[in-house]
């Protein structure tokens, strides 16, 4: 199959059991197991970190509430564009509003230019982004038909949509509009296979590695 999509794990190799989720480690291993790059979820504490984590809460700490002295043991943007910014594609999701000048700067000092996506769930953030840097790669998140129904109106670069949401119409829609169509969490080979073929431009999975064997990729 030619044109293969971006093979990306979602949190990292989330389905492993080596490496906790959105951590250096299972961002490792997603690269280890043939993954193009990864997705990667970023909050913002209460002392102004953009930090690597899913959940609002973390050990019992509301993350918009941390302090310097708390959550330092989650990894920040930073340490992620640095270390990958080179040889992975990033798919980076803003949780929350109030992080769009703090990425952009970190994109900015890191260099990266390509092969990344600011993307998220949340319109304004996205509509922050682009009014704050033309040039910023966007993404709009989508796991209801009625935000599906908006992607139009965001001017991203990239539509994700999750996969129950897919169709080979929408494919050809978002690629005649001229944006790309990341999906996810694909974790069913069949699915995988199907979704190549009507020519997605990645597939997000917590199972990297039958992502990876799928298309017969290794490191």
């Amino acid at each position: 199959m030619s044109d293969l999509p971006l093979l990306l794990g979602h949190r990292g190799a989330r389905s492993s059991k080596l490496a906790p989720e959105n951590t250096l480690a299972s961002f490792d291993l997603a690269l280890q197991h043939g993954c193009d790059g990864f997705e990667v979820d970023v909050r913002l504490t209460g002392n102004g970190r953009a930090v690597i984590c899913h959940d609002p809460k973390v050990d019992g700490i509301e993350v918009s509430r941390a302090t310097a002295d708390q959550l330092l043991h989650l990894p920040c943007l930073e340490d992620v564009l640095q270390r990958y910014c080179q040889r992975a594609f990033l798919n980076i999701e803003l949780k929350v509003s109030g992080l769009e000048s703090k990425v952009l700067n970190s994109l900015r000092e890191c260099r990266v230019e390509e092969n990344y996506v600011v993307s998220s769930f949340l319109p304004e953030v996205v509509t922050e982004l682009k009014t704050r840097s033309a040039k910023v790669r966007t993404g709009i998140i989508c796991d209801k038909p009625g935000q599906l129904a908006c992607w139009r109106e965001t001017n991203v670069e990239y539509v994700i949509p999750h996969y129950s949401l897919v169709t080979h119409a929408l494919v050809q829609e978002v690629h005649d509009a001229g944006s790309k169509l990341l999906t996810w969490t694909v974790n069913n080979r069949k699915a995988m296979l199907r979704l190549a073929r009507w020519r997605v431009d990645g597939i997000i999975s917590d199972d990297t590695e039958l992502l990876a064997q799928t298309f017969a990729r290794s490191e």
